[in-house]
């Protein structure tokens, strides 16, 4: 080394630190989330397939929800989780649509690869992709069609679409009417729209039964059974009582010691105790009240007095079902038994315990003008009724959004296919660099039709040609039928998504894409914490063993 005082290297980072840089840092982070598009992309559409993933303890999930593999894939790669990020929003925002948003992101990339091949700066690309998004979001906008809160046809084809090619769609006409009443159910229409809180259905999966066995519960059901065995199995007519305190006798916050020096003392005490307790018993009675759910504990002494006055009561029931009891029946949640009173009971017209296979359940049934529903869904098999469960979730968002931004588009690739057409047009007015990014944008948007034709054994390439051909023809809505390999009327055949699907996935692909493309030095602290791409492309233990 060069005594020159000039010459010496200067060190700003730790020796363990790993630094990639330039057009190699970019290739590593286009690499990994094009990785993780390629995972998820199989599961889309009717004929997508599912994959089976096994965590460390061994438990098995079934499934072609794209939030849900990736979420269970441990996924380690910085890269690769940003696009995790995109699917978690989707699902966050939409609750369905997460596979395209991945997807979409993962071909942005991909074209992106072939601009910084041709020695286009990243932010020419960068500026490019954002354009295009912006555009293509007016589009989306201009062809959507609008849905009112009365149009229970077009609202059941959204439920459809979402359950079709997974484990629900056997039983989907059945479900998809299901969610449609549950989510009218729980929505309140006033002059700003409609406002509509997913939290307010419940879905409660139990084993046995076929997944035609699934009905929608005026009320709900609760995980729980009834304390004491002599109490009543089912009352009719129920008025219930939402206790937020135990119905127990308090023990002291500090520790104290009780000493008895004669025994008919300690009997006073006993009888003290339980005095006490039948005092609460009578208050509640008093109340008119036939059922108690109580959020805390229930004293033996007092379940067994609740009993002899006929009174069905569950215990532990959690502070959300609480509150899901309280919006179902119009009761009042109470803090202090002293305070209860028959203006706080809930109404319900059934309450019963009833078994499934080897579990008990208590049913809250037939609420008048109940704003908080419980779905029951059945399935023969554990991974059935979680994947069924999966599917009813994505109905419901789906639903949901469209209600509240009351547009609407077809699906089956139709969108895409025109967005790409509008996109083509609108590069033709920008000269530059930047018009070969908004057409590698344009090229992108293609990738979920052909997907579709891909994942259901058709001729990619002749399924784009026909579909660009129909579009061509201005058949707006003309996407792919994947049962027949024909070109149909999407929105005819009841292919429908909320509008919101194709904006937010397009919007969030944009901006992860345009996020990773930006980044020309990744540096990593650490030998253990920077994920190497190795030979195939996976993540040496980056994407976790499944």
């Amino acid at each position: 080394m060069s005594s020159n005082k000039d010459n010496q290297p200067i060190f700003i980072l730790a020796d363990n630190t790993k630094r990639t840089t330039g057009r190699e840092a970019q290739r590593m982070n286009i690499l990994a989330a094009k990785l993780v598009a390629e995972t998820v992309r199989t599961t889309l559409g009717p004929k997508g397939m599912d994959k089976m993933l096994v965590d460390s303890v061994g438990s098995i999930t079934v499934t072609n929800d794209g939030v849900t593999i990736l979420e269970e894939m441990n996924i380690d790669h910085p890269s690769a989780k940003m696009i995790v990020e995109i699917a978690k929003t989707q699902e966050d925002e939409v609750g369905d649509g997460t596979t395209t948003a991945v997807v979409l992101a993962g071909e942005l990339l991909k074209k992106a690869e072939g601009l910084l091949d041709q020695e286009i700066h990243p932010t020419v690309i960068a500026k490019g992709y954002r354009l295009a998004a912006e555009k293509a979001r007016e589009v989306l906008n201009a062809m959507a069609e609008n849905i009112t809160f009365e149009d229970d046809d077009l609202l059941g084809k959204i439920a459809m679409t979402a359950m079709t090619g997974k484990g629900a769609e056997a039983s989907k006409e059945l479900l998809s009417g299901l969610v449609v009443k549950a989510v009218k159910r729980v929505s309140s229409k006033h002059k700003d729209g409609i406002s509509i809180d997913q939290d307010d259905i419940k879905i409660e999966k139990k084993l046995g039964g076929g997944v035609e066995e699934s009905s929608l519960i005026e009320g709900i059901a609760l995980d729980k059974e009834r304390v004491h065995s002599s109490m009543p199995k089912k009352v009719e007519s129920a008025k219930i009582a939402l206790i937020d305190s135990a119905i127990e006798v308090k023990s002291t916050e500090i520790d104290a010691k009780i000493s008895i020096s004669d025994p008919e003392k300690m009997q006073a005490f006993l009888d003290m105790e339980e005095n006490m307790l039948r005092k609460m018993v009578d208050r509640i009675a008093a109340s008119k009240a036939s059922v108690v759910f109580c959020q805390k504990g229930i004293d033996d002494t007092a379940q067994h007095f609740l009993a002899k006055k006929g009174i069905l009561a569950a215990r532990r029931v959690t502070k959300s079902d609480l509150e899901k009891l309280s919006k179902a029946t119009g009761g009042k949640i109470i803090n202090d038994l002293s305070d209860l009173q028959e203006k706080d009971l809930g109404k319900a017209g059934v309450v019963e315990e009833v078994r499934f296979g080897d579990e008990q359940m208590i049913l809250v049934k037939d609420c008048k003008n109940p704003k908080s529903v419980t779905l029951l869904v059945r399935g023969s098999t554990e991974h059935v009724v979680a994947e069924v469960k999966r599917a009813v979730e994505d109905a419901i968002g789906d639903t949901i959004a469209a209600l509240r931004s009351q547009k609407v588009v077809a699906g089956a690739g139709a969108p895409e296919i025109e967005l790409a057409k509008s996109l083509h047009k609108f590069s033709e007015s920008f000269g530059g660099r930047e018009q070969l990014a908004i057409k590698a944008f344009a090229e992108a948007m293609e990738v979920i039709p052909r997907t579709l034709a891909e994942n259901a054994g058709l001729d990619p390439i002749d399924v784009l040609t026909e579909l660009r051909a129909a579009h061509d023809k201005k058949s707006n809505w003309s996407g792919i039928n994947v049962f027949s390999g024909k070109v149909m009327d999407a929105w005819k055949e009841g292919v429908l998504e909320p509008l919101k699907i194709k904006t937010q996935a397009v919007s969030s692909a944009a901006e992860v894409a345009v996020m990773i493309l930006r980044i020309d030095d990744v540096i990593a602290g650490g030998p253990d914490k920077m994920p190497v791409l190795g030979q195939g492309g996976m993540p040496p233990g980056g994407m976790g063993e499944y």
